[in-house]
C-alpha cells in the first residue's frame, strides 16, 4: 500500500521559512515524478511543484518561483519543499501527491502552512 506522509508545517511570520518533508513507502519512489500541491480554505488544490524521478528537473508555479525550492532524497525514499520569503498567501495545506493530474493521483494527509504576523 503506497503511504505519502507529510510533516514540517507550522506557524510562521511573513519572510519566514519552512522545510516539508513527505515520507514515502509502499512504491519504488525513485520510478516516479512527484509533486506538491496545496490548499487553501475555499480554494481549490493548486498545483505548485514538480521535480522529476532522478531529480534532475524541477518546475516551479509562477506564485513560487524563486522562493520555493523541491528536492528529492531517493535513498530515503523522501520528498522535500523549502519555503522561503513566505508570504501570507502562502497559507494552505501543503500535499505532496504521485501521479498528480492523473485519475490515479495519490496524495498524503497533508501539512499546514500557516503565514501570520
Amino acid at each position: 500500500e503506497v503511504h505519502l506522509v507529510e510533516s514540517g508545517g507550522g506557524f510562521v511570520q511573513p519572510g519566514g521559512s519552512l522545510r516539508l518533508s513527505c515520507a514515502t513507502s509502499g512504491f519504488t519512489f525513485d520510478n516516479y515524478w512527484m509533486y506538491w500541491v496545496r490548499k487553501a480554505p475555499g480554494k481549490e488544490f493548486e498545483w505548485v511543484s514538480t521535480i522529476t524521478d532522478n531529480g534532475r528537473v524541477t518546475v516551479y508555479a509562477d506564485s513560487v518561483k524563486g522562493r520555493f525550492i523541491i528536492s528529492r532524497d531517493n535513498g530515503k525514499k523522501t520528498l522535500y519543499l523549502q519555503l522561503n520569503s513566505l508570504k501570507t498567501e502562502d497559507t494552505a495545506m501543503y500535499y505532496c501527491a504521485r501521479n498528480w493530474g492523473t485519475d490515479d493521483r495519490i496524495v498524503g494527509q497533508g501539512t499546514q502552512v500557516t503565514v501570520s504576523s
